[in-house]
């Protein structure tokens, strides 16, 4: 006798954003099903804090903002619902029309890797974003050896994949008009 396998239920994006704003963790939402976020590790949690805080230092005074961990990104027509670690905005924000506080239009993305979620972020993840606009940039950055990859996007449409992996370099923004080094974005991280 064979089991048969219960079929996971689809929610839809409205249901997800009730359940996600009363909840007591945050939850991303992919293809109609529900994923609760595990807590980052200490590495994680101090170079998220570093990039933002080292993205905010040079973009102050510029038409730019930045937010780290809870603002929520959705990207139209893809049914995805996701927290990114780090993002830089640089127009004026478009919101979700079913929720004014989920972004539809960030200009740079930066995912702090994890080894459960690393697939997912160079994968799936990668080839949603892809279709904003308004994305220029989508930076990997390792927890656990000093790399960064950055993904940009050219006039032509293509992504080109430049990787940074020495604490004496910088990764250049020259359209923000700065440079985030990467003594920075490792900065109190002790890697064995």
């Amino acid at each position: 006798m064979t089991m048969a396998t219960q079929p996971k239920r689809y929610i839809s994006p409205q249901e997800y954003l009730e359940i996600e704003r009363e909840a007591d963790f945050r939850s991303e939402y992919f293809d109609g099903e529900m994923f609760a976020m595990a807590g980052g590790s200490d590495d994680h949690a101090q170079i998220t804090t570093n990039i933002a805080g080292e993205m905010r230092q040079r973009l102050k005074g510029k038409r730019c903002r930045v937010s780290a961990i809870d603002k929520r990104v959705n990207i139209p027509g893809a049914e995805l619902y996701i927290y990114p670690d780090v993002i830089v905005l640089c127009s004026e924000p478009r919101h979700s029309p079913i929720d004014k506080d989920t972004l539809q239009n960030p200009t740079i993305v930066f995912e702090v890797l994890s080894p459960s979620t690393e697939s997912y972020d160079r994968g799936k993840k990668f080839e949603r974003y892809q279709s904003l606009d308004s994305l220029k940039e989508y930076l990997l950055v390792a927890q656990d050896t000093y790399r960064v990859e950055r993904y940009k996007r050219q006039p032509s449409g293509d992504w080109l994949l430049s990787v940074f992996t020495s604490l004496s370099e910088s990764i250049p923004f020259p359209e923000l008009g700065c440079e985030l080094p990467l003594s920075e974005i490792y900065l109190l991280v002790e890697l064995t």
